[in-house]
C-alpha cells in the first residue's frame, strides 16, 4: 500500500513529517485527521498512538513533529514553550514589503507576539518570505502580516481576497525548517522540507503570466 505521507526523520522517539494542506492535525468530531493518517498508515502493533506536539493550521502545509510517547511528548512541548524549537516557514505576502526585513510587533489576545521576516524574493504582485515566529500566538504569522496590510496569498479567514490581486485556493504558508537538539538522543535535529507542489505550480503559473 502506497503511503500518503511523506516521513522526514525518523527514530525510537519521534517521527517528523511533511503535512498536506487541507487538513487537520487534531479534531473536530467526525472528521479525518492527519492524526488519524499517521496512526493508521506507521503505527505498529500495540504501539502506542502517535501524538502530536505542534499544530499547524489547516491550510498550511509541512513539517510537523509526533512523538511516539507521552514522555517524549511532553518533553517537545515543554521544549517549543521554552522558544528551544526554531521554526521557519516560506510565505507567500501580497505586495510589496517596507522594509524587505524586520520585526513585526503586535500583541495578539492580550499578550506580546513577535515575528521576524525576511524578503526572499520580491515580484510585482506579492513577495516569497522567510518568516520566523518568535513567539507562539494563534495564527500569529497570518494576524501579524494582515494587520502590516499585506496578508498571505490566498488569506480569507482574516482579510477579504476580492481586496487584493492574487487569488489562491488556500493561504500560501508552508512549515518550511525545524532546528532543534533531541531530548534524549542529544543531538542536533535540522529539518528542511521544499514547497509543497500547489506552491511550486502557483509560481510557475504566476512567471509564464509575466512572460
Amino acid at each position: 500500500m502506497r503511503r500518503k505521507i511523506q516521513i522526514l526523520y525518523e527514530d525510537e522517539y519521534l517521527l517528523i513529517v511533511n503535512k498536506p494542506p487541507h487538513i487537520l492535525v487534531q479534531p473536530p468530531p467526525l472528521k479525518t485527521t492527519l492524526t488519524d493518517i499517521i496512526n493508521r498508515e506507521y503505527k505498529k502493533g500495540s504501539q502506542p498512538d502517535f501524538l502530536p506536539c505542534h499544530r499547524l493550521d489547516k491550510e498550511t502545509s509541512g513539517a510537523i513533529i509526533y512523538a511516539k510517547t507521552k514522555e517524549c511528548a511532553s518533553r517537545i512541548m515543554q521544549m517549543f514553550k521554552q522558544r528551544k524549537i526554531k521554526k521557519t516557514y516560506i510565505g507567500f505576502v501580497q505586495g510589496v514589503l517596507s522594509p524587505p526585513r524586520g520585526r513585526i510587533s503586535f500583541s495578539l489576545y492580550g499578550k506580546k507576539a513577535s515575528t521576524s521576516y525576511k524578503v526572499l524574493k520580491q515580484y510585482k504582485d506579492f513577495c516569497i518570505v522567510e518568516i520566523k515566529p518568535l513567539t507562539g500566538r494563534k495564527n500569529q504569522i497570518r494576524l501579524h502580516f494582515k494587520r502590516m496590510g499585506h496578508p498571505l496569498v490566498g488569506e480569507s479567514k482574516f482579510s477579504f481576497r476580492r481586496d487584493f490581486p492574487l487569488k489562491f485556493k488556500r493561504v500560501c504558508l508552508h512549515a518550511w525548517k525545524l532546528e532543534f537538539n533531541h531530548p534524549f538522543l542529544r543531538k542536533m535535529i535540522k529539518i528542511q522540507v521544499g514547497l509543497w507542489p500547489d506552491l511550486r505550480n502557483f509560481l510557475k503559473k504566476y512567471l509564464l503570466k509575466r512572460d
